[in-house]
């Protein structure tokens, strides 16, 4: 098949509603309109960031799902560049969907879930040197069928090269059992051999309610692997909670993969937030980092982003490293840094029932560093009017040597459609009460991290006052600087050929 350099236009309508809309964030990463999901293909080339996304340019709906393309230097400011992977006659006419990009000897080479009459099966593309343009290999799909009859689902990528062969994950579960990667093997990615389940969930344990319920399948599967700075290495399987069409959440198991299975030890939330962080995809850069980035869903209904031209938001780049007890710690890359403009508070002071104002605006980055006594407390409120009739709060509460930690959003907006859920969870916290925070406010997207817990969530205030914030509470000691944060101007997300 020809080179897939042809693309939809994003129609230019979609563009300038998208642009006028107050809840659209301006440092985070967006599509120029319509729809935007799970991150795809992440690398790092000739000192590049490549982000590739699933796409829909003609509509802010979920459908005939397109691969968006954007580059960066510094991971913050992004060049749009012309659609990666086009739905075409075969078997992903309906939709490219979820994958990763590995290299091939020098052959970039994209793996994806192509998708046609409902059914998503895996697919190849190779790209070339510069990831500009990419052909669709004429072998595909090159799985012809999920391995066994009673799968729930049959889609997303995790592929790596192991010694002398190529090895793969795909999402998968088991009808009446639960979620599941199934791992295959390839010498040379077109040819693969199924080895069984990597490790199979059980999706009758705990209740489909729980924030850490695995779900009758697992997407955007993602294993890797940390070393600590005593070098004890440990596995991490990462995985979206999904059920009979809903998306639920994101996991981890953390244990050993050897062998054909992956051994676990313990589960944990990726992100309290819940859905609001969903189907990450890592990458290790050539610092040797690992990256991760994922998709911030919508809080407010289709309707709304439809009239609004656009929908979901990509996490700002995130550095996981080892944490405590089999944990990942997770924390805004140090490249968010750099788009902090007037600094608005830098002070120490006691919490008190007195708040200290933290400043105005809908772009901020706040950082707090908390000392807390036993049964002590920080209250932040975000997003505020000056009548409080809209606010989002933030209470950090020590509980012996946890932290736990809730996010009220049930006054956040005076529109009755948008999601007002309580956030919540805990973190561990040391024995001096000592932890840090940092809350990244971009208009409706916001992403907090608490000890290297991170919890995500989008809000909708209804009035341009919504803009206060401040922080009070008890039996403490607070010190906190605060950031208005630049806005990476739509200049940089030049269209390069993507509009009408």
């Amino acid at each position: 098949m020809s080179a897939t350099t042809a693309y939809t236009p994003v129609p230019a309508e979609l563009i300038r509603r998208a642009g006028a809309d107050p809840h659209r964030p301006a440092y985070h990463f967006t599509a120029p309109a319509g729809w935007l999901n799970d991150p795809n293909g992440l690398t790092q080339r000739h000192g590049e960031y490549h982000l590739f996304y699933q796409f829909n340019p003609a509509a802010p709906v979920h459908d005939r799902i397109h691969w968006g393309h954007a580059v960066s230097t510094d991971l913050v400011h992004w060049r749009d560049l012309p659609i990666a992977l086009t739905p075409s006659a075969g078997p992903d006419v309906d939709g490219c969907w979820s994958g990763v990009l590995v290299y091939d000897g020098e052959t970039p080479t994209l793996v994806y879930s192509g998708r046609h009459d409902g059914v998503e099966l895996p697919c190849i593309a190779t790209g070339s040197p510069d990831l500009a343009e990419w052909t669709k290999d004429p072998g595909n799909p090159v799985i012809d069928a999920p391995p066994r009859a009673d799968v729930t689902a049959f889609r997303d990528h995790c592929v790596w090269r192991e010694g002398e062969v190529w090895r793969q994950l795909i999402g998968s579960g088991i009808r009446g059992q639960g979620g599941t990667a199934f791992l295959y093997e390839s010498e040379d990615l077109r040819t693969w051999r199924f080895l069984g389940p990597l490790m199979v969930g059980d999706a009758s344990a705990g209740d489909p309610g729980s924030d850490d319920w695995t779900g009758t399948m697992w997407e955007c599967v993602d294993l890797f692997r940390l070393r600590d700075d005593d070098s004890v290495e440990r596995d991490i399987l990462v995985f979206s909670a999904w059920n009979d069409g809903v998306t639920h959440h994101p996991l981890y198991w953390s244990g050993r993969y050897e062998g054909d299975h992956f051994e676990p030890v313990s589960l944990h939330r990726l992100d309290l937030g819940g859905r609001y962080f969903y189907a990450p995809q890592s990458m290790r850069d050539e610092s040797g980092r690992r990256l991760m980035f994922g998709w911030l869903q919508e809080g407010r209904p289709d309707s709304a982003s439809i009239a609004a031209g656009w929908s979901g938001v990509m996490s700002l780049p995130r550095v996981i490293t080892p944490g405590p007890d089999g944990t990942v710690h997770q924390a805004p890359a140090p490249e968010v840094d750099a788009l902090r403009a007037t600094q608005l508070v830098d002070a120490s002071a006691q919490l008190s029932a007195h708040a200290l104002d933290l400043g105005r605006g809908n772009q901020l980055d706040i950082e707090v560093r908390l000392t807390l006594a036993d049964e002590g407390q920080a209250i932040v409120v975000l997003c505020a009017t000056s009548d409080d009739d809209e606010r989002t709060v933030l209470t950090v509460r020590r509980d012996d040597d946890r932290a736990e930690v809730v996010l009220d959003r049930s006054r956040s907006s005076l529109d009755p459609d948008a999601d007002a859920t309580v956030r919540s969870g805990t973190v561990a916290l040391p024995a001096d009460g000592a932890i840090d925070v940092r809350v990244l406010i971009d208009h409706s997207a916001l992403e907090i991290f608490v000890g290297g817990v991170a919890l995500t969530a989008r809000i909708y205030p209804t009035s341009d006052d919504a803009v206060h914030a401040r922080i009070s509470g008890d039996a403490g000691e607070v010190r906190v600087r605060v950031w208005e944060m630049a806005s990476v101007s739509r200049a940089t997300h030049a269209m390069g050929g993507l509009a009408e």
